[in-house]
């Protein structure tokens, strides 16, 4: 019996009472404070934002990374990146080359620019620069793009007033696609798009050209899991909205185009993979009288883009 005592003696904690400290720490904290007081929360980084622009000061970019240089390579593809006004450092030119029309008007856009330097380099530098592909005699390098963060989309919306206007693309790999979108986001007054960092496209110079140079004025932002910015989305009372082919409602009807939201779009064929498609608030699909089975990313977006912005005059 006594060797039991001294075990149950031996017992952690008060033993005697806590003073009252127990019941003071189950008391409330008070009122929950509102959302420019919340740390982390969209109208708290709006209002940092309003803050720092006050003050001149500039928010950190390129927080969603940046992607890797590009080459663009040949005559015809050189000329066109440059009338695009995609964003280039360098033109190499070969040594030697035949000055026919097109790398006439190729040197003549780049110097223009004035932000393009000229780098005269042999037939075997820019060979081994391509990987031995058919350059023509002409390469443009293209800078990294610096992507946005999601967070940031939401917040520059909130920042200027707005409810935030934002396009996710699920599954897209056609830069082209991908460009095109950015240019509806930019026509309809949107605020950014948000891509996946992985499998799928990015901001290339295709992206770039295709874009008509709204990529300038447009954020892409990119998101290492695209269901968990959704869902900080969410979280900030922003609508997710995905479009699809079976979707319980028409766009006509969905009064979440009125206010915050995020319009997910999928791949055309495959449409929005099943844990994205879990996580949207709705899911809408596009009236087609015609009988199309689907439309492509760019002109799905375009055609919600178009409805939110006409219900928000």
């Amino acid at each position: 019996m006594a060797a039991n005592n001294r075990r149950m003696s031996g017992k952690k904690g008060a033993q005697v009472g806590s003073g009252g400290k127990r019941r003071r720490a189950l008391e409330g904290k008070g009122p929950t404070p509102p959302a420019e007081m919340r740390k982390g929360h969209v109208k708290q980084r709006a209002a940092n934002a309003k803050a720092r622009r006050a003050t001149g000061k500039q928010a950190p970019r390129g927080r969603g990374g940046k992607s890797t240089s590009e080459l663009v390579v040949g005559r015809n593809p050189v000329y066109e990146a440059l009338r695009e006004g995609v964003p280039a450092t360098m033109l190499y030119v070969q040594q030697f080359i035949d000055n026919d029309e097109r790398v006439r008007e190729a040197l003549q856009l780049a110097g223009e620019r004035g932000d393009i330097h000229l780098m005269e380099a042999p037939r075997a530098e820019l060979d081994r620069m391509t990987n031995g592909l058919n350059h023509q005699g002409l390469v443009l390098q293209v800078p990294p793009y610096e992507y946005a963060h999601p967070e940031d989309l939401a917040a520059a919306a909130y920042d200027n007033g707005e409810d935030p206007l934002i396009v996710a693309l699920d599954g897209v790999t056609d830069p082209r696609n991908l460009g095109a979108v950015v240019r509806s986001v930019s026509a309809f007054g949107g605020h950014g798009v948000v891509v996946p960092e992985r499998r799928a496209a990015g901001m290339t110079a295709g992206a770039w050209k295709t874009s008509a140079g709204t990529a300038a004025r447009t954020p892409v932002a990119r998101a290492t899991n695209l269901t968990r910015a959704l869902e900080a989305y969410q979280k900030a009372g922003i609508a997710v909205v995905g479009l699809a082919a079976d979707g319980e409602s028409e766009i006509g009807d969905l009064q979440a185009l009125e206010g915050p939201v995020v319009i997910v779009v999928g791949s055309e064929g495959k449409g929005l993979s099943r844990l994205v498609g879990e996580t949207c608030d709705f899911r809408v699909r596009i009236p087609m009288p015609g009988g199309a089975e689907s439309l492509n990313a760019g002109v799905a977006a375009g055609v919600v883009l178009y409805e939110a912005s006409r219900r928000r005059r």
